[in-house]
Order: structure tokens, then C-alpha cells, then sequence
């Protein structure tokens, strides 16, 4: 028997990736049973809706435990929370297929508790810029909800990935940031065409941001590794 001949043809998963998938897809199945009048009875068709209200993160918190100097360690969930609830099924396709793709990536050069904590800490990072830009920009703050200031902390890993990997061939590290750009023009266009873009790209391009700052720290070799890249500029 040839060899390879018993092997599947899919790449499996991380452990890491399925523990960051699992609750989105839990999440959409019971929103989808609940729409079918399956579970939940007459409000089941509300529960994303409800779920929503339960996970998003609202900007007015942090200030108002900034004001007030006091921490709501009951509503801080809603850091992370906010992950894992999308606004329709569409919304968390898009954010699964990113993860799945950009996770089984990044997993590669990262441990499994790394790549979670990339996941989690671009979502907090980039809910409290969020939070930080909506103190002085006009307008009421809309709440965040989706997986998407998560998943451009993996883009950022992927990026710092790409710009390690550049420097050491001794090539133009700034292709390393094609992906960000390409998929920030993207958005740009989509918001022009169907409108209601909001400053929820402010948390995304945060979420990147603290990614590619986190990788620095989290990829294996940390800090000493990082700084042997950075020199060989």
C-alpha cells in the first residue's frame, strides 16, 4: 500500500482554533433552532436578539467606570463576550471562515494557549480604543458585537509572521502589510456602497494593531526572537 494513501485530505484543526470556533457555532445553532420555533417556544425567535443584548460591548460602560473610578467587575465580561454573538448568520460566516483560516495559520508558529490569547486580547484591545476614540468623536457610540476586532488580531499575527519571515530573506517588509490594506480598502468600498460602516473599524484596525504588538511577545521564542528579526533591518 502506497504510503500517504490513508491520510485525510483535510488539514486538521488546532485544538486552539476549535476552542475559538465552538462557541460561535453553538451560538448560531441554538439562534437557528430558536428561529425554527424549535426551542425557546414563542420568544425563540428572539433569542438572537437577546443573546446580543446579554454579550455586546457598549463603550458607555468603561467611561462610566472611568468617571466614577470604579470597576463593574460583573459587566466585564462583555470584553470578550462580544466575540462570539454575531448580528445574523451571514456575520458569523464570515468571522468563522476568517478564524479558521487565519487560526490553522497562525497556529503554526504559536502555542495553543498564544493563539487564544492573541484572539481574546485583540478583542479587548481593541474595545477599549474603540472606547477611547467614541470619548471625543461626534455621535452616540454604537455597541460592539462579532468576532471581527478578534480576527484582525490574527491578521496582525499573520502580518508579524510574514514581516519576520521578510526580514530574514532580506526582502521589502512593508508587502508584509498587504493583507491589512487590502482588506481595509475592501471595507472602505462596502461601506460607500451599502453604507452604515460606523467607527466599528476603529475597533478592527486596534484589533490588528494589538496583534501584531502581542505577537512580539507571544511567538515562541518571545522578546529575543523579535529582537533578532528587528535587527537584521
Amino acid at each position: 500500500m502506497r504510503e500517504g494513501l490513508n491520510e485525510s485530505p483535510l488539514n486538521p484543526l488546532p485544538p486552539a482554533v476549535w476552542l475559538l470556533v465552538l462557541p460561535i457555532v453553538a451560538s448560531e445553532a441554538v439562534f437557528g433552532l430558536g428561529q425554527l420555533g424549535l426551542i425557546g417556544g414563542a420568544q425563540g425567535v428572539g433569542l438572537r436578539l437577546s443573546g446580543m443584548q446579554i454579550a455586546a460591548f457598549a463603550p458607555e460602560m468603561v467611561s462610566r467606570m472611568w468617571q466614577l473610578g470604579v470597576i463593574d467587575w460583573d459587566q466585564l465580561y462583555r470584553l470578550i463576550t462580544f466575540s462570539f454573538i454575531h448580528s445574523s448568520l451571514t456575520h458569523a460566516l464570515f468571522v468563522l471562515a476568517f478564524t479558521l483560516a487565519l487560526g490553522n495559520l497562525v497556529a503554526r508558529e504559536f502555542r495553543p494557549w498564544a493563539v487564544i490569547a492573541l484572539f481574546l486580547g485583540s478583542a479587548i484591545g481593541g474595545a477599549l480604543v474603540y472606547t477611547a476614540a467614541m470619548a471625543v468623536l461626534p455621535g452616540r457610540p454604537a455597541p460592539l458585537i462579532g468576532g471581527y476586532p478578534a480576527v484582525y488580531g490574527l491578521v496582525g499575527a499573520f502580518t508579524f509572521l510574514l514581516w519576520a519571515r521578510l526580514g530574514a530573506l532580506n526582502a521589502n517588509r512593508m508587502r508584509a502589510f498587504t493583507l491589512i490594506g487590502m482588506l481595509l480598502v475592501f471595507q472602505l468600498v462596502f461601506g460607500i456602497v451599502f453604507g452604515g460602516a460606523g467607527y466599528g473599524w476603529i475597533a478592527e484596525l486596534a484589533g490588528f494593531a494589538t496583534g501584531f504588538g502581542l505577537s512580539f511577545l507571544l511567538v515562541d521564542g518571545g522578546v529575543a526572537r523579535a529582537l533578532r528579526q528587528i535587527r537584521q533591518r
